[in-house]
């Protein structure tokens, strides 16, 4: 089933112009290295959640994918450039390219902003334990 999610996110991805989605079994190799910290609940739901609907382009732990898309434990991504109001709007309206050779990145459907939220915190989480603060 979640190969099918993949495979049907690619296809829309394609018709719109936006990056290659790939399956968890396939894609480029992570771009950085990342440690992840010792979890609270919420990003321990962000965690799963990431894993669900942005790990396929972002990697494992927001690596990035070679190819594919950016890491998120990256400074361009930290809070001072990029507040958490900006991941908001990345996935309920999609990116234009601007720091990344990947292209647009789509909107992501089936999130809702507590799910956003959590999929933040942990993101912010893997950043500072990266020294991204």
């Amino acid at each position: 089933m979640r190969r099918a999610l993949v495979i049907a996110a690619a296809g829309a991805a394609a018709l719109a112009g936006g990056w290659a989605w790939l399956a968890d079994d396939g894609g480029g190799a992570p771009i950085v290295e990342v440690t992840v910290p010792p979890l609270d609940a919420q990003q321990t739901e962000g965690a799963t959640l990431f894993e669900g609907h942005c790990a396929a382009c972002h990697g494992p732990d927001a690596a990035g994918r070679e190819g594919t898309a950016p890491p998120l434990v990256h400074e361009i991504y930290e809070p001072d450039h990029h507040p958490d109001a900006a991941f908001v709007a990345a996935v309920e309206l999609g990116v234009h390219a601007h720091h990344w050779k990947y292209g647009d990145m789509p909107a992501v459907p089936g999130l809702d902003r507590d799910a956003i939220a959590d999929i933040t915190a942990y993101v912010r989480a893997l950043q500072r334990a990266n020294g991204i603060h």
